[in-house]
């Protein structure tokens, strides 16, 4: 006997069954509004929105990825390329054969509290925060900064050789944060990604004993000189670093010679430092890192100096890199975003570029929320997604080939973080709910990280007029090309771009945006 139901109960069934439908298939952002200007997204361990793999359409078409203010998170929208112009008013020029940088990759860091944070959530969501990162369905993360021991995104103070005297590193081991925390989270990333990751490792201080102020912190460096036994012993530290690494199947493309220098030149400075002016940085690259990385099992490994604020970067890129003996072991210059708004890119990051061009420039920490005036988590800030966008188009406009942003993932106070120095990331952790929110600066990464390939070239990009967007425009390595467009006003601005090799494409940046155009040209 067929089942008769009243039209009302039928109604509610399709209904039903079709929010089934949309929400197994749909790949869509589950939006919460916690009272900022925007929002986050929210994943658990069953669900999660996702721009999938973003291939391009044929010849003729060209993607479109918009994030927004008002809730767009990369919402795909395909169009057709015109033979002729829309009108729009202001143009912008694909100019292929200006060629500039090429890029490394994007990325974040594996921090202790990273680390603490990704495994607070059940087994199934920690997969499902790491496919979000480093699969081919996320965001195409390629580069992970791993602090050497600890530093203020860690429960306590440690370093691997805590031993008075130990010269010789005899009782050199690693912690149970990374053997327990940090190395089977980087195996899984790297088991998720589909290109070998770039691993970054930074060290915040030497063991206490090797240091002048005899502790982690505060105002301290090595004692003795560049060429002495705590110089060589610290550069052997590295060595060994990278050799615990490598029992893990975990190999480093690059180490910088510490984070922060200047903070360890501060009288009571508040967490783990270790100063270097930069004529001992100079001395120590020179007489003992450079020759121990050379003789070690890891001649390959890149050496980035500075790795600190970019107020700094002249002065320290003229006394390091103009020494031949320290150069020939330097492939680059690591740079912060903090204090970005004192010194202009063009007389820092342009500057330094064009006086040694064969060393690269490589954006190695960014957090929002690290200001006195703007702390710690704010979920659903659109205005902090802005400022990385906006960071990141200028850093690459100046001929930086990557940018990794700081904690992988935080709790919701900005934690956990030993000193309380709490800031904001682009996963946000609630671990008693067991999901994670996905910020608006995770989009604003997005726009980058996965689609520019390592090995894309940045090329010229001309505007018809003076314009309140922001832009820059790279061939990947495909010969498609991916032009990213910022608009931090309040106004919708209508543009056509302009490919010789293709013709037009008309868009729209509507008020607080973010949009990546991508096309084939063959």
């Amino acid at each position: 006997m067929a089942l008769s139901l009243p039209p009302a109960v039928l109604l509610i069934l399709v209904y039903l069954t079709t929010r089934v439908t949309l929400s197994a298939d749909s790949n869509e952002c589950v939006a919460r509004n916690f009272g900022h200007d925007s929002v986050v997204c929210e994943c658990n361990a069953t669900y999660c929105d996702s721009v999938g793999s973003a291939s391009l359409p044929p010849p003729g078409q060209f993607s479109s990825y918009l994030s927004s203010m008002a809730g767009s998170r990369l919402e795909p929208d395909p169009g057709q390329v015109q033979v002729n112009s829309s009108g729009a008013g202001l143009r912008l020029t694909i100019v292929p054969y200006q060629k500039y940088q090429k890029i490394r990759g994007f990325g974040g860091a594996m921090t202790d509290a990273a680390a603490v944070n990704i495994l607070s959530l059940s087994a199934a969501a920690q997969d499902q925060l790491l496919r979000q990162y480093f699969s081919s369905e996320g965001i195409g993360y390629s580069v992970v900064r791993v602090p050497i021991a600890s530093c203020d995104f860690s429960t306590r103070l440690y370093t691997y050789a805590d031993t008075p005297g130990d010269y010789n590193l005899h009782n050199f081991s690693l912690a149970l944060e990374d053997t327990n925390m940090k190395i089977p989270l980087l195996q899984k990333a790297q088991a998720m990604s589909p290109h070998p990751l770039s691993l970054l490792a930074s060290a915040w201080s030497a063991p206490a004993w090797m240091k002048t102020n005899g502790a982690l912190i505060g105002k301290g460096s090595l004692k003795g000189r560049p060429g002495g036994k705590e110089y060589k012993t610290w550069a052997q530290y590295y060595i060994r670093f990278l050799e615990e690494y490598a029992k893990y199947n975990l190999t480093f493309w690059a180490v910088t010679t510490g984070n922060e220098p200047s903070a360890g030149m501060m009288t009571n400075y508040s967490f783990q430092a270790l100063g270097f002016k930069p004529e001992e940085q100079r001395d120590w690259v020179a007489l003992d890192l450079g020759p121990a990385l050379h003789a070690s099992s890891f001649p390959n490994t890149h050496v980035l100096i500075l790795d600190d604020n970019r107020v700094l970067l002249s002065h320290w890129a003229k006394v390091v890199l103009s020494d031949i003996h320290a150069g020939r072991y330097i492939h680059g210059v690591a740079v912060h975003w903090y204090m970005d708004k004192l010194i202009p890119a063009e007389i820092s990051l342009g500057a330094t570029h064009h006086l040694y061009p064969e060393y690269y420039l490589f954006g190695t920490e960014a957090c929002a929320g690290w200001s006195p005036l703007d702390r710690g988590v704010k979920l659903g800030s659109w205005a902090r997604a802005e400022q990385y966008a906006h960071d990141i188009l200028e850093d690459l406009n100046h001929y930086v080939v990557g940018w990794t942003d700081w904690n992988l993932a935080l709790d919701q106070t900005g934690g956990p973080n030993w000193v309380k120095n709490f800031v904001d990331s682009p996963v946000i952790v609630d671990a008693k709910r067991d999901v994670f929110y996905k910020q608006p600066t995770f989009y604003s990464m997005a726009h980058f990280s996965k689609f520019l390939w390592e090995g894309s070239q940045r090329v010229g990009v001309s505007a018809s007029h003076k314009t309140d967007l922001e832009y820059s425009a790279f061939i990947r390595p495909d010969g498609s090309v991916v032009l990213i467009v910022l608009n931090r006003s309040s106004s919708v601005i209508q543009f056509d771009v302009w490919d010789p090799a293709v013709g037009f494409i008309t868009s729209t940046a509507p008020a607080h945006s973010l949009l990546t155009l991508a096309w084939n040209t063959h």
